[in-house]
């Protein structure tokens, strides 16, 4: 591996886990950064701690002050910027991303693509941020609703898309007028600060590199006073579900909003008359993309019986075709997990599926990788033949599984596909308009995400993305999912004479 790329965003050495327009000279504990893909060491970060958080929120705030009343199309100009930079690094953060995360290089440029993409998609934003006029009950009053900036967005992101998901986050937060304090997850700390550094960039130049706050430390020292902190109205989660009850309890005990992206069991709901060869291929990324490490991951497949054994014949002959190993070699198709608990807990629920009743089909076991992938933390996909109320198949394992569940007709698929707290994404193969419609209806799907003919990964940023139940209810990214970085106004105007209440009201002849 050519390690020039480190060089190029700036990583070298030991550096500082805090940013607040300049990089502060953090004295935490040293946070060695591991590579999954060879179990080595690649860099290392000082954690920020207590005092360096404040001084990051201080100044994104005192730099929120200054930023809203910058006209919301100049805001675009300099995220319109950002996107440049982002084009200018994007193999040398793609290959980061890599590095730290261990999934396939074409997946690490795409996340950076995806980074691109939202720079662009709020540029245009910056000049769309509409609100409404409102008919007025009193004669000559006008009514209008308007959308202003809202503060500091705290973001807390995970491991398996470090870049993309701030991004989501930050750039809509930008052109909202909003500053970020960025907390990421201590598995991917190097890409967190080479992001920053490309990007504050082109606000320091303008004295807005405060925006942009970053603090790489524990929970306890960072999390906890993130959560708590009155000058981040809005705090935006993406992790478990475990942790986002966390999130929303703190966050909540001060009346501050959350947005949440919390777990997904997404499933697959293929029919008799689906294109098996088209849902084969989907189901094939959906579930091995990312080592099953995204949120989207395909983690179930509902089928009525003919469909499911074809189908299960096609996937054992896949999985058996799928290159596992070094994802910076273009011949692989899966990399490894994140790191050795990850590896435990996919064991841990094969065996609970056994347990249960499940039948692994194929894969499942661990891969031991000679010469220098030697240390990396590599396993088989894992194909299990399932019934759908295992209690392991409720559940979100972060590892490439595919439970394989049958079902009788659609409404049967459909009872099962809803039958888990988890409501991300969800897809059916059909040629039938009428089932594609049903699955689509309030009566089907009750995930955020529903698709048709394509897998429950891969969307792209100009829909919402995020999910019902246990996911959270928040929404990122694209559509009206700006809303959620500001706050809204209405206003009544009174251009008459007269002072006439609402509702008729008469409040005596004053």
């Amino acid at each position: 591996m050519d390690p020039s790329f480190l060089s190029e965003l700036g990583i070298r050495g030991e550096s500082s886990g805090a940013y607040c327009g300049h990089w502060l000279r953090t004295a935490g504990e040293r946070l060695a950064v591991v590579s999954p893909i060879d179990g080595r060491e690649v860099g290392a970060v000082r954690r920020a701690g207590a005092a360096d958080y404040d001084t990051v929120a201080r100044a994104a705030h005192e730099a929120f002050l200054r930023w809203r009343e910058v006209p919301a199309p100049r805001r675009g100009e300099l995220v319109r910027q950002i996107g440049l930079e982002l084009r200018a690094h994007k193999e040398a953060l793609g290959r980061l991303v890599t590095l730290e995360t261990g999934k396939i290089l074409e997946e690490g440029r795409g996340e950076i693509q995806e980074a691109i993409d939202i720079a662009d998609f709020a540029t245009g934003l910056s000049r769309q941020l509409y609100g409404l006029t409102l008919k007025s009950e009193r004669p000559r009053h006008a009514m209008r609703e308007t959308w202003h900036p809202l503060g500091v967005a705290g973001v807390i992101t995970a491991f398996n898309f470090p870049a993309a998901v701030w991004a989501w986050n930050s750039m809509l937060a930008l052109v909202c007028g909003d500053a970020c304090v960025w907390k990421p997850s201590q598995k991917t700390p190097l890409t967190a600060i080479a992001m920053t550094r490309v990007c504050a960039a082109v606000l320091e130049r303008e004295g807005f590199g405060g925006l942009l706050g970053l603090v790489i430390g524990s929970d306890d020292e960072v999390g906890a006073r993130l959560l708590d902190d009155p000058r981040l109205p809005l705090v935006s989660a993406t992790g478990s579900t475990r942790m986002g009850r966390i999130v929303a309890q703190r966050v909540g005990a001060r009346l501050g909003r959350t947005l949440l992206e919390l777990g997904g069991n997404n499933a697959v709901v293929v029919l008799d008359d689906a294109d098996l060869a088209m849902a084969a291929r989907a189901i094939l990324f959906g579930a091995v993309g990312t080592a099953g490490q995204r949120c989207t991951t395909t983690r179930r497949l509902i089928a009525t019986p003919k469909a499911l054994s074809e189908l299960e014949r096609r996937l054992v002959e896949a999985y058996r075709q799928v290159r596992i190993g070094d994802p910076f070699d273009p011949a692989t198709l899966m990399g490894p997990l994140i790191d050795g608990t990850a590896v435990r807990a996919m064991q841990q629920a094969l065996a609970h599926a056994r347990e249960q009743g499940g039948r692994v089909v194929h894969g499942g076991g661990t891969r031991a990788l000679l010469g220098a992938l030697a240390g990396g933390h590599y396993v088989e996909p894992a194909l299990v033949r399932a019934e759908p109320g295992m209690p392991v198949v409720r559940e979100e394992t972060f590892a490439p599984i595919l439970y394989l569940l049958e079902a009788k007709d659609l409404d049967h698929a459909i009872a099962i596909h809803n039958d888990v707290p988890q409501g991300l994404s969800s897809a059916i193969f059909t040629l039938n308009a009428r089932s594609a419609e049903r699955f689509l209806s309030e009566t089907g799907s009750d995930c955020g995400i529903a698709n048709v003919n394509i897998g429950t990964s891969g969307a792209e940023i100009g829909g919402a993305f995020g999910g019902e139940k246990e996911t959270g209810g928040g929404r990122e990214s694209g559509s009206d999912a700006w809303k959620a970085y500001m706050r809204r106004q209405t206003s009544t105007v009174n251009y008459g004479l007269e002072l006439p209440l609402a509702q008729g009201i008469k409040f005596g002849d004053l």
